[in-house]
């Protein structure tokens, strides 16, 4: 029976032909597991994890393997982008028990759904110290048969020492000037001073820790954070970590120096990179900041955009090389004699210069990934040649095979890409990136979200999911609302920022300002799980902080600034230790030491002073436009225009500066401590 045929997931639907009888996650997986008094085999993974497609090539492919599992498991596949949280749970579980984890994610589970043997992925033969798929079964299934009372005490003892655990959310008190600086102390021990970045390979795009560097240089003027944050993106931007031909970012780099990537291109690292890069141009008036933002928004639209409107979650990392094999990077990578069939000899010697190819190959089999060395061959290098190169390699690129495309549309990372769409359209004078901006909002508002504002964790070819949302769903979405309705002027968005953050507050919250990443009415797991630190996206508690806190700022509203403050305790316990791994929750306390400032522009939407305002650095601040009258912002209530001319108010906790209609001097105001004039 082919359970996988009517899910929303891709990654599902790759396993829905394999001879493995595959089960959802649901509740009849673990009664037919209890009926049948056999143990439950979860596996978890994702559409664009490479060594995830390896096993299931390998061992869930494999018709023996298959018959043998089949008798003796319930097998369950999740993927870990729609449930986030069966993942973090059991992830939580595979780390305390192993001291690392990984995907593919493989649990062996009790019919009540606890665990008691753990691993991540295994080979079809032993080696490297690896048992093979086919012993751990056996193994698993021996220990269930004749030692089932050893198996429940294991089982027992893992879920009891997982609800013993404790989080360590600050209580009481909020991050302050000496927390935020011991932070940036710590992230400069971390420094990568030859390469950029925080510690050594594999090295992954420090985003959020990039936001609290640019956001605390503007605000306290510390020069070695814009340093590290301008430095760390040029050296990504250069590295083969970025697509010189496409534009946009893969996962992480193998090595310290950027070069070779693990080649798969996920929606939230390019979202957050767009907005880094777009932020950062609006504190240095990098040229280079501004190529890279638009490039990388491009991308989106280009490869991520759905016929709905919404964007898709990744590509694949793999491809089919010229002799039809999937390999990893077979789209990205080039050798010396492919560079010269497309460009004849003269021009493939000046790409390969450009470029970094060599005849030993930077990546696999001789092939190299393009990169930008540093040096004068490539900071000299005629721009209008360079271009020419660069338009004929993506050209001859577009005809190798492509890639897959996860297509399922994630809340979280829509919320993460209306944020760039929305901040690089308006600074950049790109108005159809708003548009496209606008257009995934709308999906999100039509397709994830009820009549009570219930967030849907995907959906997928224009249907929602079934899965509820969790945290950073709600924060991720109200925080890209948020962009939106600063640059478009539309109080909707306010409005809808404001029914998410509500939930938040009413299903999200507990004691002590502590936030859950599952709602109190959501799926009962053997934890709820909680986490505040980022990983490759900003944590659901922080992403709730900064959200609550903007919305407060708009609105005036004590419970949002109240639950924002009472979640930023974390930050005050965790920042200073562990810097590189709550970004976000820095970036927002930055923004809460600053006010934030509330800018209220009474005048026309895309006007000097909403441009203006819009480019200023003061951290986190919220930016309300439009005329006064019968506006859907409270920031613009009682405050008109001077004399018949636009108008500006920069207030904090709705006490306003004195009002000015001059465009430099509100930049002025807006431009932090340590701000520069900003670029426009």
């Amino acid at each position: 029976m082919n359970r996988l045929a009517g899910v929303t997931s891709p990654y599902l639907l790759q396993h829905a032909d394999n001879p493995v009888d595959w089960w959802p996650w649901e509740p009849e997986a673990f009664e037919e597991a209890r009926r049948r008094d056999v143990p439950v085999l979860l596996s978890v993974g994702y559409s664009a994890c490479h060594w995830c497609h390896v096993m299931a090539h390998e061992s869930f492919e494999d018709a023996e393997l298959a018959e043998y599992l089949n008798a003796h498991f319930v097998p369950v596949k999740v993927d870990r982008e729609e449930r986030p949280d069966v993942d973090a749970v059991y992830m939580e579980a595979v780390q305390a028990a192993t001291g690392q984890g990984g995907w593919p994610m493989t649990v062996f589970l009790t019919a009540d759904a606890e665990p008691f043997y753990f691993g991540t992925y295994f080979p079809p033969e032993s080696r490297h110290g690896l048992p093979s798929f086919r012993q751990v079964l056996e193994g698993v299934t021996a220990a269930w048969t004749d030692r089932r009372d050893e198996v429940g005490e294991v089982a027992g003892r893992i879920v009891h020492d997982l609800s013993e655990r404790t989080l360590d959310h600050g209580g009481e008190g909020l991050p302050g000037e000496a927390e935020l600086a011991q932070a940036l102390l710590g992230l400069t021990r971390e420094y990568d001073a030859k390469y950029g970045g925080f510690g050594g390979a594999p090295k992954f795009p420090p985003s959020m820790a990039i936001e609290f560097l640019l956001r605390h240089h503007a605000r306290t003027g510390a020069d070695g954070a814009l340093q590290m944050a301008a430095d760390t993106c040029e050296a990504m931007a250069r590295g083969g970590i970025y697509d010189q031909l496409g534009g946009g970012f893969a996962r992480y780099a193998v090595d310290r120096e950027w070069v070779v990537p693990h080649f798969e291109k996920m929606l939230y690292d390019n979202a957050l990179l767009c907005r880094v890069y777009a932020h950062l141009w609006r504190s240095t008036g990098s040229e280079s900041a501004r190529r890279i933002a638009l490039e990388t928004a491009d991308f989106m639209v280009r490869e991520l955009r759905t016929a709905e409107g919404g964007f898709a979650s990744a590509l694949d990392a793999d491809s089919e090389d010229a002799d039809g094999k999937h390999v990893e990077g077979a789209y990205y990578v080039w050798t010396p004699a492919q560079l010269r069939e497309v460009l004849g000899e003269e021009d493939a010697v000046f790409a390969a210069e450009l470029f970094g190819v060599t005849e030993e190959g930077t990546f696999e089999e001789g092939s190299s990934v393009l990169q930008l060395p540093r040096g004068d061959a490539a900071d000299a290098a005629d721009e209008a040649r360079a271009a020419d190169v660069r338009a004929r390699l993506l050209a001859a690129r577009e005809l190798r095979a492509r890639p897959g495309r996860d297509d399922k549309v994630v809340a979280a990372w829509n919320g993460l890409a209306i944020a760039a769409l929305a901040e690089t359209g308006a600074y950049f004078g790109r108005p159809d990136l708003i548009e496209r901006a606008t257009e995934a909002a709308d999906l999100l508002v039509r397709l994830h979200m009820g009549p009570v504002a219930r967030l849907v964790r995907t959906s997928k070819d224009g249907r929602a999911g079934t899965h509820a949302g969790v945290l950073e769903d709600y924060g991720d979405v109200a925080e890209g609302f948020l962009a939106l309705a600063a640059v478009t002027g539309e109080g909707t968005w306010l409005e809808f920022a404001g029914f998410l953050t509500d939930i938040v507050l009413q299903h999200f919250t507990g004691e002590g300002g502590q936030l859950y990443d599952t709602a109190d009415d959501a799926e009962q797991l053997i934890r709820r799980p909680q986490d505040p630190t980022d990983s490759a996206t900003p944590a659901g508690w922080t992403a709730a902080a900064g959200a609550l806190l903007s919305y407060a700022a708009y609105t005036g509203s004590e419970p949002h600034r109240t639950a924002a403050e009472g979640a930023l305790g974390v930050v005050k316990a965790l920042g200073p230790r562990a810097p590189r791994f709550i970004g976000w929750g820095l970036a927002v306390a930055e923004a809460l030491l600053d006010g934030p400032r509330e800018v209220a522009v009474a005048g026309p939407v895309g006007g000097a002073l909403h441009r203006a305002a819009l480019l200023g650095q003061a951290p986190g601040a919220v930016v309300a436009a439009g005329e006064t009258a019968g506006s859907e912002f409270p920031l613009l209530a009682e405050r008109p225009m001077l004399g018949g001319a636009p108008t500006a108010y920069v207030c904090r906790h709705f006490v306003c500066d004195a009002p000015t209609t001059d465009p430099e001097a509100l930049a002025q105001a807006l431009s932090g401590a340590g701000g520069r004039e900003a670029a426009g």
